[in-house]
């Protein structure tokens, strides 16, 4: 069986360089690919576009990126935890798309499955349609989209073995799995690597398939992004 096992997030990520196009995995900050993106600011490469459902906060995730200058285009659905996005947003300093959360997800499937576009509901008649082209099924109208073309997706997953195969646990279970095999080059960094083999088939959600790269992270801080308890 091959291995697609790396030893260190530096062999991970051979390759990446200024100006790629890379999807980054995570839902706030549940299940984001924390190695991957400490390497990406520790290389210092520029004029990323990123697609992710959002960017991190300020001082974590996809916020250390934009801190250091390093994003120039951000593809979201959601990014109202983030400071500094937005100073850079108003300012002009960042390119912005902004997409609905579905339509985001789907354009990733799209990739991941080699559909070139998909046609969704979402959006007709607003903004996020504006110079798209919209056609009718059913007496509803359709906007299409196209699929995303990414160069890197970076990826966290619970467990996974050395043949690739990913298991992700509870929420992590996000973004991760429709942006695997969705790029060129997948990469998955995940809290135990095994043998492969060892993991059970019936639960497994990513095959193999889909990863070119997989490596054991370490140093999860694994940050909570609002904190809410109940009072005494």
């Amino acid at each position: 069986m091959i291995s697609k096992k790396v030893n260190s997030v530096k062999e991970a990520l051979e390759g990446v360089k200024n100006d790629m196009t890379f999807m980054l995995g995570g839902f706030g900050l549940c299940g984001i690919p924390e190695n991957a993106i400490a390497e990406l600011v520790e290389k210092n490469i520029n004029g990323l576009t990123c697609i992710s459902n959002n960017a991190g906060v300020d001082d974590f995730g996809l916020g250390l990126l934009l801190h250091g200058k390093q994003i120039k285009k951000m593809i979201s659905s959601y990014v109202g935890e983030n400071d500094e996005f937005e100073r850079q947003m108003l300012s002009g300093e960042l390119d912005v798309e902004l997409i609905p959360q579905g339509t985001l997800a789907e354009r990733c499937r799209a990739a991941q499955s080699g559909f070139p576009a998909i046609y969704t509901p979402a959006g007709f008649g607003t903004e996020v349609a504006k110079g798209k082209e919209t056609r009718e099924f059913d007496g509803k109208m359709y906007v299409l989209e196209h699929a995303f073309k990414a160069d890197f997706s970076f990826v966290k997953a619970w467990k996974g073995d050395t043949a690739g195969n990913l298991i992700f646990k509870g929420t992590a279970r996000n973004f991760n799995p429709v942006m695997c095999g969705a790029a060129k080059i997948t990469v998955a960094e995940v809290e135990e690597l095994v043998p492969a083999g060892e993991l059970d088939p019936n639960q497994i959600h990513i095959p193999g398939i889909f990863v070119q790269r997989i490596f054991q992270g370490e140093k999860y801080e694994k940050r909570i992004e609002q904190r809410t308890v109940r009072t005494k």
